[in-house]
């Protein structure tokens, strides 16, 4: 492989571009009439801290990195080491293959494959769409089993507005729950309320004003049946959207993230930290049967 991302796919509609990645199915880029709305990195590099990953057949971590299928416990390989866990999934450094390449979207596939630490083969899809302002993204989950399993699934992206710096946007979320920071190693408290707190973004917070690796759940949807997350600035606004079944949100704010300084992470997700542990809102899905849902960027500019 040329490089650690393989093989990379681009899509154009007028003055919109993305760049989708062989391996792990990921964006790696997403702009529009040259200004990027999502973190970028060199083909050639890893994606850092996990930028713009599919996150399947769970997000964020399995704690321990042990859970329990149908009475038997079952091992993960720990790939978060420091912390001892199992975190993201198994697709994000798989070689996803090319179905079909349109004019304006694109298809890829790969296979969860009865392995140790999960038992239930699984066939997935993404569908990158495009449009003149912004990016669908559909994923599909089919279980190729034998046997009833639950998942989850998630994605990694850094949004951003051009070369604003991050610490100058604003954050609107639509959660009404949170699991706040408890410790080094388990850091994702009991669920609570956002009312009262610091991390009730419903009206918009300055990020810069933010330090947060933090799930947020209880999403409101708004008129369209949609959850929005906003970023703003100035006379633009980042609209990340999801359909309800990514009914959580992960806010990350790291640092640091390649050259560019400080980003932040806003992670649609169906299902919070541990959720093959909790069972908290795992999707469930019997042998032969299908899960779709989608989630996607829009960008407005006021001229």
């Amino acid at each position: 492989m040329a490089n650690p991302t393989g093989e990379q796919f681009e899509l154009t509609r007028g003055g919109a571009r993305a760049v989708v990645t062989e391996i792990g199915a990921g964006l790696r880029a997403f702009e529009i009439n040259g200004v990027p709305y999502v973190e970028t990195f060199d083909a050639a590099e890893e994606p850092p801290k996990g930028a713009g990953q599919v996150l399947l057949p769970w997000p964020n971590r399995t704690r321990g990195a042990r859970w329990t299928h149908d009475g038997t416990t079952q091992h993960l390989a720990v790939t978060e080491p420091a912390r001892g866990n199992a975190i993201h999934g198994l697709v994000r450094h798989a070689e996803w293959r090319l179905v079909e390449h349109g004019e304006y979207f694109i298809r890829l596939e790969t296979e969860v494959a009865d392995e140790p630490g999960w038992p239930v083969p699984l066939h997935t899809e993404i569908v990158y769409a495009l449009s003149p302002r912004g990016i669908t993204v559909t994923h599909e989950v089919h279980n190729a089993g034998a046997e009833s399993v639950g998942f989850g699934v998630g994605t990694h992206p850094y949004p951003r507005i051009g070369d604003v710096p991050t610490e100058e946007l604003t954050l609107t979320l639509s959660a009404t729950r949170v699991r706040p920071h408890v410790d080094h190693d388990w850091p994702f408290g009991e669920e609570t309320d956002v009312a009262g707190t610091d991390h009730d973004l419903r009206a918009g917070r300055i990020v810069g004003g933010l330090d947060l690796d933090t799930a947020f759940g209880g999403l409101t949807p708004g008129a369209d049946g949609l959850h929005h997350h906003l970023l703003h600035h100035d006379r633009t606004t980042l609209d990340l959207w999801t359909e309800p079944d990514f009914g959580w949100v992960q806010v990350f704010t790291p640092p640091r993230l390649g050259d560019r300084g400080r980003a932040i992470a806003v992670e649609p997700m169906t299902c919070p930290a541990d959720a093959l542990n909790s069972g908290t809102d795992l999707i469930s899905l019997a042998p032969g049967e299908k899960w779709r849902a989608s989630w996607g960027i829009h960008v407005e500019s006021l001229a």
